[in-house]
């Protein structure tokens, strides 16, 4: 997939957000940056507080350099490899981890932060993206076990050597989650965090009323929605087959992975979106649920109190949770 494709696919859904901020006695301010392949923006009220909107950029920069297992340095890439040895780490990757490990359980495993070797096969970014070979892919499968994760205070041991930390499928939404718990310390309690899709809504707009959020329809390029949700102090994040893939023999591979066989999720979903109170919650179910399909992930966000999805199927239906329309309203567009 271009980063083309990437780029409209990111910011889309943030430039239906900005235009509904409404009107209000002080212009919003804005920064964008890229970071974890994925470009991401905040938005505040307050054109006063460059200072802290600087920052939330800073605490992109630093998790990056925590989190990323491209970055050499990184405690998830000393972990990688670390051959079985206990490494210390960062508190917050520690809390990172913990988080992932409630989510791989919760799951069943279909959520597995030890999917590492098998992302790593699957290059989405790359300028000629090609399906990775089969013993490859079979080889990385099976060194895929949560239960390898053994966590003691801040050190942190993964006792199959063969296996690798991702923490792709939840970093964006904890570094999100910083981001509001730091402009909440600054006393900021209006705006909207960005990152690559994870909209996290700050309290309501200056006006008192709710936000309105895209969640954008698959495959459309001009990025319009499917349908717009309506959210206070909530968090919107979406996983979709059209946010990263690539074509090949007629085929094409998405970046969900099914953990089991180790290829794209095939179960008739285009995309799932999770709307709930802390985006890393939001970024761990949008991919389980996906990977889970329609009727086991609704029967898991049905369990949850105060967590709401839509999902999305390849006839482009929209298939919504119980609090849709009532603790959420949502209106269809397409």
């Amino acid at each position: 997939m271009s980063f083309k494709k990437k780029f409209f696919t990111a910011v889309g859904i943030f430039f239906l957000c900005l235009p509904l901020f409404g009107c209000g006695s002080r212009q919003p301010i804005q920064q964008t940056g890229f970071y974890f392949d994925t470009v991401i923006s905040v938005t505040l009220y307050d054109p006063s507080k460059t200072e802290e909107l600087n920052h939330c950029f800073a605490l992109a920069q630093q998790y990056e350099q925590y989190f990323s297992a491209k970055k050499p340095d990184s405690d998830v890439s000393k972990i990688n490899r670390a051959a079985g040895s206990p490494v210390r780490v960062q508190k917050e990757t520690r809390e990172l981890i913990e988080k992932g490990l409630f989510y791989s359980r919760l799951s069943a495993g279909t959520f597995d932060i030890t999917v590492g070797k098998l992302t790593a096969l699957w290059d989405f970014h790359a300028e000629s993206p090609k399906l990775p070979d089969d013993a490859a892919i079979a080889d990385a499968v099976a060194a895929i076990d949560y239960s390898n994760v053994v966590v003691d205070g801040n050190e942190v041991t993964l006792t199959q050597p063969d296996a690798a930390l991702d923490l792709g499928g939840i970093a964006k939404g904890y570094i999100a989650d910083k981001m509001k718990e730091y402009l909440l310390s600054q006393g900021i309690t209006k705006g909207l965090i960005n990152l690559g899709g994870n909209v996290l809504a700050i309290g309501e707009k200056e006006d008192g009323s709710a936000y309105t959020i895209g969640i954008q329809k698959p495959f459309d390029e001009t990025g319009d929605p499917a349908a717009v949700v309506s959210v206070r102090d909530r968090s919107v994040v979406t996983s979709g087959v059209y946010e990263r893939y690539f074509e090949q023999d007629g085929v094409r591979y998405h970046h969900i992975l099914d953990v089991s066989d180790g290829y794209p999720c095939e179960n008739d979903l285009l995309s799932v979106t999770i709307i709930c109170k802390n985006s890393v919650d939001g970024d761990a179910l949008s991919t389980s649920c996906f990977a889970l399909g329609v009727e086991k992930g609704m029967e898991l966000i049905e369990t949850l109190d105060d967590t709401e999805a839509v999902f999305i199927t390849s006839d482009q239906k929209l298939h919504t949770s119980s609090g849709i329309g009532t603790d959420i309203p949502l209106k269809t567009l397409s």
